[in-house]
């Protein structure tokens, strides 16, 4: 799109008159949640934080590192204008956020505190009890120049009413007031998510926290007020945020939503003239701009459907065995215009639909607009699928781009996702009275994804990586056969010996992640079958891969860390769900629990190909021999002196960076 001169004067223009604007206005933000929308570079992010799994980690925990006397401190870039001409003007600001505290020892750690501070680095040596506002150095002393409101889980010092309880810090770890949360019936380190609010009218500051009482009602208490002049404390601007610390205990520490508002002050009366000069010069500028970026949106939509559109269908139509190509009418009439009477379920990538065409029905997966990656998973999927065929794979029908809506249409699996019979829900979390599967069935369907898997590694002309290997993308048919779906990120790799794909953005969907993903940031066949041998113990055990999404960033609370811990203690029979009689082949069972532990192996060289398993579930080859104790995690990871299945080793190569989080 091209720019006059005069739209570009127009653009500066605004951004001046913005800035102008900005300098003088107060801070407010809202995050609702942490999820893929939020920029980082909103952010100072200490070491040992982080964004993820939907939410802030103050104290970030992944399965190859301990957190153990660590701390950690996140803040706003933007500073909060606190006072002003000479400490006579005063701002008062309220902040409501969402603390998830849960512990990883018993007893947990030390807690975490919203604190407000002229300098955003995390002091060093503030773990343990220093909660990372201030160490032995700093603590008491004038120059640390921080308020914190603590939520504290740990009697770290004499003067702690308890290990649960509200304090206001200033400069020091010894609490000004403090109240015990005990009376209110609220535990801050049992893992429940408590709604704070920290408000300050620029005399008291006061906490309140909303929970649920045991009859089931919802509270806001008051639970401490203090009367203070954070202007004595602090500088003119400061930066709020959040910090937390774990000693030889360790827990948890996460923020799931925080919002922030604040007064002006207005340092200057001679500065008038900005609040009324500039916005009525914004508001024509506006105007103008308005006016024009009609024009060139417009002109830019159909440059869009003149020219996207046809790339699209050239990058399609050479697939091998190109899918039909549908009107968007016709599935519109097919799906009753997508009504939601009509929708099946709803997925990162989009939203499910049940449509018929003529007599037969459909699926028509319809991806949202909100997709981060939406164009490309849609290609990645219908060129995969389209070029594919197997019994145990979704039959796509056809596909259409029309009108900016990207759409994929497969046969319908009248007994929908696996995840619905392991778990009764279906994918639009509704809970639902379904028949249990019998040992039979699940042998059936692990056998039937295992084919597919060896089908894509070693059958195909090009070999195909699958990244999000998952109950919920496993269909069923009226025969309860086994069919793999949703390819939305798989990979093909152009050379059938190339064993791996390497991304930017880590892909796949948390619990069903092999370790050595989140270092490396390649999808191999190894991964592939990691995700496999998750979905064996889960299909086998009718548990989740864990029982939250914050435990699933964590190989220690996964379903694979307590099967390894039930097969240490030769139990591991005590683990197949209760909903099979007892009319079952024992030895089978163990066979099948022992493949799938030997697919979940932390090291990636260790774990058997989808060949060796297809062996193992056919009953021509007895599983792979594990060792008594789980193995740790290590990386580089070490191959082994002699390997039978070569063909799938994992090539060697420097560590990727670590990036962002992409679950689905």
């Amino acid at each position: 799109m091209q720019f006059s001169s005069l739209q570009t004067f127009v653009f500066l223009l605004l951004a001046l008159f913005c800035g102008a604007l900005t300098q003088t206005s107060c801070l407010n933000f809202n995050y609702p949640t942490f999820e893929d929308k939020v920029d980082d570079e909103d952010f100072i992010i200490s070491k040992n934080s982080s964004i993820a799994s939907g939410a802030i980690q103050v104290t970030h925990d992944f399965s190859w590192s301990s957190i153990s006397n660590e701390s950690g401190r996140f803040s706003y870039k933007q500073r909060f204008k606190l006072w002003g001409d000479g400490r006579r003007k005063k701002a008062s600001f309220n902040s409501t956020f969402v603390i998830n505290i849960s512990n990883k020892t018993n007893p947990g750690a030390e807690g975490l505190a919203f604190i407000l501070a002229a300098n955003s680095t995390l002091p060093e040596n503030s773990n343990g009890q220093w909660l990372g506002i201030v160490n032995a150095n700093s603590n008491g002393s004038d120059r640390a120049k921080v308020v914190a409101v603590e939520f504290d889980t740990s009697k770290s010092y004499e003067q702690d009413l308890d290990d649960n309880h509200v304090g206001v810090d200033v400069n020091s770890i010894y609490s000004r007031s403090q109240e015990s949360l005990t009376r209110y019936g609220i535990k801050l380190s049992n893992g429940t998510s408590y709604a704070v609010t920290v408000q300050y009218d620029s005399q008291n500051l006061t906490i309140f926290v909303s929970h649920t009482n045991e009859n089931g009602e919802q509270m806001k208490d008051q639970v401490l007020s203090l009367a203070i002049n954070l202007s004595e404390y602090l500088p003119d601007k400061v930066y709020v945020g959040f910090s937390a610390s774990t000693g030889n205990n360790t827990q948890l520490n996460c923020i799931k939503s925080w919002s922030f508002t604040s007064s002006h002050i207005d340092e200057n009366p001679n500065l008038l003239w900005v609040w009324i000069v500039i916005p009525a010069a914004v508001v024509m500028v506006v105007l103008a701009v308005v006016a024009s970026c009609i024009y060139w949106r417009r002109r830019g939509q159909k440059e869009l459907l003149e020219d996207a559109y046809p790339r699209i269908e050239d990058e399609i139509q050479r697939t091998v065995l190109a899918p039909k190509k549908f009107e968007l009418k016709v599935l519109q009439r097919a799906t009753g215009s997508f009504n939601p009477k009509n929708k099946l379920g709803k997925g990162g990538f989009g939203t499910v639909y049940k449509g018929l065409l003529g007599n037969k029905e459909i699926a028509v997966k319809r991806v949202s607009k909100d997709s981060r990656q939406g164009k490309q998973e849609f290609i990645a999927e219908v060129t995969t699928i389209g070029s594919l065929r197997h019994k145990n794979l979704v039959k796509l029908i056809g596909w259409c781009y029309e009108s900016h809506e990207l759409l994929i249409v497969y046969e319908l699996m009248p007994n929908g996702s696996l995840d619905r019979f392991l778990f009764g829900d279906d994918k639009l979390g509704k809970e639902m009275e379904v028949p249990p599967l019998s040992w039979e069935r699940r042998h059936g369907i692990i056998s039937g994804v295992a084919q597919e898997l060896d089908y894509l590694h070693n059958g195909c002309e090009k070999r195909v990586l699958h990244r999000d290997i998952k109950a919920s993308n496993i269909m069923l048919d009226s025969d309860f056969t086994a069919r793999l779906g949703d390819f939305g990120l798989a990979r093909t790799l152009q050379q059938s010996e190339i064993t791996h794909h390497s991304t930017k953005e880590i892909a796949g969907t948390l619990g069903y992640m092999a370790p050595e993903t989140f270092l490396t940031a390649r999808a191999t066949v190894e991964t592939d079958v990691y995700a496999f041998g998750v979905l064996v113990l889960e299909v086998v055990c009718g548990r989740r891969p864990a029982g939250n999404q914050l435990e699933q960033s964590n190989y220690n609370n996964s379903i694979v860390y307590w099967l390894w811990d039930l097969y240490s203690q030769g139990r591991v029979l005590d683990a197949v769900d209760s909903r099979l009689d007892g009319d079952i082949d024992e030895d089978d069972i163990l066979s099948v629990l022992t493949l799938g532990l030997a697919c979940c192996h932390p090291n990636p060289h260790q774990r058997p190909s989808m060949r060796t398993v297809l062996k193992v579930l056919t009953r021509e080859a007895d599983p792979p021999l594990l060792p008594t104790e789980r193995p740790a995690f290590v990386w580089p990871s070490m191959p082994p002196s002699f390997k039978e299945d070569t063909e799938c080793d994992v090539a060697g190569g420097q560590l990727t960076p670590f990036t962002v989080l992409g679950g689905r």
